[in-house]
């Protein structure tokens, strides 16, 4: 019987090791593998709640871990990830060796890459967020802002996108200073602006009280086939768009 309730704590465990290994990617400048082990660690935010729900194991404890975990994967991680594209944008290399511990060299080495620290921002605002979430009893059955593991794939997306579909008019959009700035600022904003979203999570399988989410779950598919990873933040865009369109619709949200 202890087993079984410990069931969804150990996946949620499992989403904190994924983070952890997508930081050590992220900080080594291994964006793409970084952006792999997030995608697995939300997967496994996923089906945490799912396993305590159909074990009926809900517990306070797992309520905690599983912020914890997702500090890690859904607000270390992508705070890494931009804190590397910007120092990539401002010139400098992907991370510094750790070859000289002489702090001199060190701080001289990032010059105009100081920026690349308000990448650390969507850290500090995913942390907020996640703080807030856990003390919101608006926030059972929907969100209020931006949920922490859809920004964060919209963050990961830019190095699969640079990676994987290196059209040049999306390559420059992507790494420009003034772009990657505005979008870490925007994502704070989303992750904590009293904007009202539906969840994903499905209570009944009926089409009427769940419309939303089927005609959402419906265009995501085909625009990740029709344009693969940059349909992720077209998805998120879409997402927000959706929840501001149907939050009068009487549907369950």
């Amino acid at each position: 019987m202890w087993i079984k309730k410990q069931i969804p704590n150990i996946i949620t465990l499992l989403n904190l090791f994924c983070g952890c290994i997508a930081v050590i990617f992220a900080v080594h400048g291994a964006l793409e593998f970084a952006a792999l082990f997030v995608m697995l660690g939300i997967g496994f935010d996923f089906f945490d709640g799912f396993a305590a729900r159909i074990l009926n194991a809900q517990s306070e404890l797992g309520l905690q871990l599983d912020s914890l975990a997702d500090v890690v994967t859904s607000g270390v991680a992508p705070g890494i990830v931009m804190f590397q594209l910007l120092t990539k944008v401002f010139g400098q290399p992907l991370y510094i060796t750790a070859d000289s511990w002489d702090i001199t060299q060190t701080i001289a080495g990032f010059g105009e890459s100081y920026f690349s620290f308000l990448g650390l921002l969507i850290t500090m605002a995913s942390a907020y967020r996640l703080a807030k979430f856990n003390i919101d009893t608006r926030q059972t059955s929907s969100f209020i802002g931006l949920p922490t593991p859809a920004n964060t794939l919209l963050i990961i997306s830019l190095p699969l996108i640079l990676k994987f579909q290196q059209e040049t008019w999306i390559v420059d959009i992507i790494l420009n200073k003034w772009f990657l700035i505005v979008l870490t600022l925007l994502s704070c904003y989303l992750l904590n602006a009293e904007i009202p979203l539906f969840s994903l999570k499905f209570k009944t399988w009926g089409f009427v009280e769940n419309k939303i989410r089927y005609i959402f779950l419906l265009l995501t598919i085909v625009l990740i086939v029709l344009l693969k990873f940059i349909a992720i933040p077209i998805v998120i865009l879409l997402y927000i768009l959706m929840s501001l369109i149907f939050r009068n619709e009487k549907t369950s949200v």
